[in-house]
């Protein structure tokens, strides 16, 4: 587990979504590109509260873990990844119906950033995390929080993308 590795692929994996996000314009931010889609704004902001609480989960308080700490990296990937699947956010990171401001939504998502990666530079990964559970997995070890925050935004990265594509072939 080389920690360089980790702050690198997640600073690349947000600074591409913030990429995404500046490439909207304001109307096409805050517009539903097709019927039963979020706007890009309400990806955005999707992001920023299923992330927000992230820093504070590996901050929080935590046991040693009984088991490999990667133990559960590749099935969240494989679940996190396969764009096949449709799935329905918890309520309580359901984004709100309304007008989003950018500048707002890629600032929010550059704090996450730094505390997550500041996280992950300072905390032992192989600790489980016991304020936060993944549908299906239970308790995580920090390390697996973190992938799961990686491939999370992976996945509405590509969200993103087939919303750009749409709006180009409008």
């Amino acid at each position: 587990m080389n920690k360089n590795e980790i702050v690198k692929e997640l600073k690349s994996t947000i600074t591409e979504f913030q990429q995404l996000i500046s490439s909207f314009d304001e109307q096409q931010l805050n517009a539903v590109p097709f019927e039963g889609s979020w706007t890009p704004a309400q990806v955005a902001r999707h992001i920023c509260k299923a992330n927000s609480g992230f820093a504070e989960a590996l901050n929080g308080p935590v046991q040693d873990t009984d088991r490999a700490p990667d133990q559960s990296v590749k099935t969240i990937e494989r679940i996190m990844l396969d764009f096949t699947t449709k799935m329905n956010a918890p309520a309580f990171i359901l984004p709100e119906m309304k007008a989003y401001n950018k500048e707002r939504l890629i600032n929010t998502l550059e704090d996450i950033k730094v505390d997550v990666s500041k996280a992950v530079t300072d905390l032992d990964l192989t600790q489980t995390c016991l304020s936060f559970e993944l549908p299906g997995l239970g308790q995580v070890a920090r390390l697996e929080a973190v992938y799961f925050m990686i491939y999370h935004t992976q996945r509405h990265a590509h969200q993103l993308k087939n919303i750009k594509n749409k709006h180009a072939v409008n």
